[in-house]
């Protein structure tokens, strides 16, 4: 137990070299929705969990009483997962839905503990088209996900679990810059 509490220090504390790249993705979600637009979260299983949560944040509050902020999670509406799932398969089910709902302008954020995540680089291409913003949180690496995005942070782990740590305590210091 010591030495796993132990070894996740250590990676937060090489995670802390990275805190000009997690600023600068933390302000461009900022800049998207003081400009009336919203921030889009997706990736599967924790990743998911993970999406639904940040975007809780937003919407709802993270730290202060305010105004309700424009973020959705792509990973919560069952008859749109299962759906795009049935009819085009389970690589679109995220890029259909930003087909459907980014705007330029809108930041997605998709989180892949591998960075190889199929239907997240459908995403980010389906993004890109449309003129929106692609930022990727994975694991050690970056996987296709690094080329695929626009800005990619790969934290410093290979586990899932700890990618995963990481990944929340990234997205909580968004919503804290986002809240201001």
């Amino acid at each position: 137990m010591k030495n796993t509490l132990l070894e996740i220090a250590h990676n937060f504390v090489r995670l802390a070299e990275q805190s000009e790249e997690i600023e600068l993705i933390a302000e461009l979600c900022r800049a998207a929705i003081h400009n009336g637009n919203k921030v889009m979260f997706c990736g599967n299983g924790g990743s998911a969990a993970d999406s639904q949560h940040l975007a809780a944040e937003l919407v709802g509050r993270f730290k202060r009483e305010r105004p309700a902020l424009a973020a959705l999670a792509l990973t919560v509406d069952t008859s749109i997962l299962t759906a795009v799932g049935n009819d085009y398969g389970y690589d679109e089910i995220f890029a259909r839905q930003v087909e459907a709902l980014g705007r330029p302008g809108d930041v997605l954020i998709g989180l892949s503990t591998s960075g190889n995540s199929i239907n997240v680089l459908k995403a980010f291409a389906a993004a890109k088209k449309s003129g929106i913003v692609t930022v990727a949180l994975t694991g050690e690496g970056g996987g296709a996900c690094r080329s695929a995005a626009d800005r990619c942070l790969a934290v410093p782990a290979k586990t899932s679990d700890h990618i995963q740590e990481m990944h929340i305590a990234i997205g909580h210091l968004i919503c804290g810059k986002i809240e201001g």
